[in-house]
């Protein structure tokens, strides 16, 4: 994704701009699967650091995180490992689509952008943003402008006279082919001018 970047720079001269002040993004990746859609759904309206200490204390209480742990524990079993009560609804979903196949996760990477939202937000629990950082965390897809992202939202505010979802997205117009870069850009300005540093786990 990184060999993008002379085409965003010849686009839009505040990539150049943040470059000069943090040096080059770095492209986030995670596994393709049941896990790193779980810990997305656990990281949907909380930080960071709150979903990673929620995952991590799920996982030594499990064992191991997979459809059929999650299905096997009880929501008073969830509930005590700071799971709250709408995403024991979503991992559950989420499972139960899993283990009844209508939802195959091995199939995603082949499909279109368009395609892999469609099936992944036919799922309760998972909307646009969940589905749109899976395709960029997970399957590498270059053409993702994640707009319900807080982060990127208050980013562009910062950089660009705009104000509306509307006038983003009529900006990522410019970005096109590769949003995705373009959004690990912002995410990169957004941490470092913070003085954060991306989340692994």
């Amino acid at each position: 994704m990184k060999n993008n970047i002379p085409y965003l720079l010849q686009k839009d001269i505040v990539f150049q701009q943040i470059i000069d002040l943090y040096g080059e993004p770095i492209i986030s990746s995670r596994p393709q699967g049941f896990e790193s859609l779980c810990k997305l759904i656990m990281e949907q309206q909380v930080s960071l650091a709150s979903a990673k200490a929620c995952y991590l204390k799920l996982e030594s209480f499990l064992g191991n995180v997979n459809p059929k742990s999650i299905l096997q524990a009880s929501d008073e079993d969830l509930r005590s490992n700071s799971i709250s009560k709408q995403k024991i609804v979503y991992l559950k979903e989420l499972s139960k689509a899993i283990l009844n196949k209508e939802l195959l996760l091995e199939t995603l990477a082949k499909k279109t952008e368009n395609q892999i939202k469609t099936e992944l937000t036919a799922i309760k629990g998972i909307g646009n943003w969940t589905a749109e950082v899976y395709m960029m965390f997970c399957l590498q897809k270059e053409d993702v402008f994640p707009i319900g992202d807080i982060a990127l939202q208050n980013t562009l505010k910062e950089l660009y006279p705009v104000s509306s979802k509307e006038e983003m997205i009529e900006l990522s117009e410019n970005w096109k082919p590769y949003s995705s870069l373009a959004t690990y850009f912002f995410w990169h300005y957004y941490l470092k001018k913070r003085n954060r540093e991306p989340l692994i786990y």
